[in-house]
């Protein structure tokens, strides 16, 4: 493991995965870099204080493997590698911004990634929550495996090794995009059935994508497609940026919840 001060900030390269770990310790004051295509463009425009940077490219923690029944993904794994991914979550790869982005952005980086101020961040948020996914990390504490709504809720203080996902009996996503060299999907809606259970859940609407329970409460109870997407704004009020505005959000919202759940058949 190799240190060295650039400028005010001390950067770190991790050659293998113990090493990163180390490296990241509890945490505080470190900015950790995979890819690099949302925290390197924050921190050049000052947008991000960067006092010790952890690169963990070269740090083994890329691939996918099963385990248990499950398909575990490490962190560093790029959304390129995610194209034939299990569904809903490859889909979702497969369409964020463009090739360029897809070769270096990594699934831990895109889960991780700070709410966005001009467009919504996070477009595989969605499919992880109806994935089940469970994000093993490092930090405070030790390792530990949780959630990932809790992950999506905590402060983000935490090194990300990889994530675990459920394989569906079937998926479906829908999605409203805005032309543009990136291709920004302005909101997307992921419907799985898990278990004999249809989870729901939403990413572009709010900072962070969000589980519609109470869409899914209405599936559970035996409503249709139609009768289901009538509760999508009961979990989550649709913000403005510069791709749409919420009311424009909270009238497609439920049009794209009825189309995944017919989709998901």
């Amino acid at each position: 493991m190799g240190g060295s001060p650039i400028g005010a900030a001390e950067v770190i390269v991790a050659a293998s995965r113990g090493e990163a770990i180390d490296a990241f310790g509890d945490g505080a004051g470190v900015t950790v870099v995979a890819g690099g295509t949302i925290v390197m463009p924050d921190i050049t425009h000052r947008r991000r204080d960067a006092e010790r940077v952890v690169l963990i490219g070269n740090a083994g923690m890329s691939g996918i493997s099963s385990e248990g029944g499950r398909t575990v993904i490490g962190a560093a794994t790029t959304l390129a590698d995610l194209s034939d991914a299990v569904e809903p979550l490859g889909t979702c790869a497969r369409r964020v911004a463009d090739i360029e982005i897809r070769e270096q952005a990594t699934i831990g980086g895109n889960l991780c990634a700070p709410p966005g101020v001009e467009s919504p961040r996070g477009d595989l948020q969605a499919a992880l929550l109806v994935l089940d996914a469970q994000i093993r990390s490092a930090g405070a504490g030790g390792e530990r495996t949780d959630p990932v709504e809790d992950v999506l809720a905590a402060d983000g203080s935490r090194l990300v090794l990889d994530i675990s996902i459920a394989e569906p009996e079937a998926a479906a996503t829908a999605t409203v995009r805005r032309p543009h060299a990136h291709a920004y999907t302005v909101m997307r809606v992921c419907a799985a059935r898990v278990d004999g259970e249809v989870r729901i859940a939403v990413s572009g609407a709010a900072p962070r994508a969000v589980r519609l329970k109470a869409c899914e409460a209405a599936a559970a109870g035996g409503a249709d497609a139609a009768t289901t997407a009538e509760r999508a704004l009961e979990d989550v009020t649709p913000s403005d940026d510069a791709l749409a505005s919420g009311w424009y959000r909270a009238k497609v919202l439920p049009v794209l919840v009825r189309d995944a759940l017919t989709q998901l058949g």
